[in-house]
């Protein structure tokens, strides 16, 4: 496993003219090869140390330019793979260029979030459908860990947990994302229940497979009348019930509904592999492993940030780790 690193300033390099210049003439390229023509210049819509996101208008509508920083680089090769494995449940990409992080989509309309507050029964079909494209997944596992997919299956999270807890602790105390001596102990005292977890998760019957990472309505396109799923940035190859982390936090903050009758509509794709007890148990157990996992995501996505951006987003690396030290139920 590879430790994170500090990097350069990704969100700096993005604004320069030449980099910016040199975008324009990947993306015309690419428009020409999928016979379109931008008629109109670029516009940079979103900066972030993770990410950034630049719009060419053609003659059939926009089409979107994303860049991804290092740590997050697997998106373009993953997203084009996912489109050729499930082409109903993903979109797949106009051009990717996995070396550098890029791709360039279709404009797809609005998000489901943008459009309107989704329905109880929008919110069982995302769940049916990413636990779909989870097994599809299944058979493909060398190819999507070729992509730079993240390999954190079960098996790797007690050393993922002891690499960051060393991370953070070195880090100097300016940082956010500084680890004292006295939460380390504390850390310490529940590794236990993070082996015992990852464990759980190893010997039980749902698979290690795809996990969106942050699934819930704003990451999905409403497509002639379907629902597409988008932006894989956060992906990891994990636990199958460790995405429907972010669908809780969505569920019980964002909206009322009740996320036990949306988390029982994924569980009915699963029926044939575990009953709704062991199932339960899975989750409580993915619970555990899944801060874990989403600190290293948030680690990746900040390592190159300035000191300004780490005022803003510093503290998440650590902070979501802190999920770990809080039983969810």
């Amino acid at each position: 496993m590879t430790e994170p690193t500090t990097r350069g300033s990704f969100s700096a390099t993005v604004r320069s003219p030449g980099w910016r210049a040199e975008v324009d003439r990947w993306v015309d390229a690419r428009l020409d090869e999928a016979g379109l023509r931008r008629t109109g210049p670029t516009e940079q819509r979103r900066i972030r140390p993770w990410s950034t996101q630049v719009v060419a208008p053609t003659a059939d509508g926009p089409a979107w330019f994303k860049a991804n920083a290092p740590g997050l680089a697997h998106e373009p090769a993953l997203h084009a793979l996912l489109g050729s494995i499930a082409p109903d449940r993903v979109d797949a990409p106009l051009a990717v260029d996995p070396e550098r992080g890029w791709m360039l989509t279709r404009d797809r309309g609005s998000t489901l979030a943008d459009d309107h507050d989704a329905s109880l029964a929008e919110w069982f079909e995302i769940v049916r459908e990413a636990a779909d494209l989870q097994r599809r997944c299944v058979p493909h596992v060398d190819a999507l860990l070729g992509t730079g997919l993240p390999n954190c299956s079960p098996a790797t999270v007690p050393a993922r947990f002891d690499l960051l807890l060393d991370r953070y602790a070195a880090l100097p105390t300016s940082h956010p994302s500084h680890l004292s001596a006295q939460e380390r102990r504390a850390f310490e005292a529940v590794r236990p229940q993070v082996v015992e977890a990852a464990a759980t998760l190893a010997a039980g019957a749902l698979p290690v497979t795809i996990d969106h990472g942050d699934l819930h309505p704003g990451n999905v396109l409403m497509v002639d009348g379907d629902l597409r799923l988008f932006d894989f940035g956060d992906a990891q190859w994990a636990a199958a019930p460790e995405t429907l982390g972010a669908m809780w936090g969505w569920l019980d903050q964002v909206t009322s509904h009740p996320w036990r009758r949306v988390f029982a509509a994924y569980a009915e794709v699963w029926s044939d592999l575990v009953t709704q007890s062991e199932f339960d148990d899975l989750v409580r157990a993915a619970m555990v492993t899944l801060p874990v996992n989403r600190s290293l995501t948030w680690w990746e996505a900040v390592s190159g940030a300035t000191a300004e951006e780490l005022a803003e987003w510093g503290e998440a690396p650590l902070s979501q780790l802190r999920h770990v030290l809080r039983p969810w139920s």
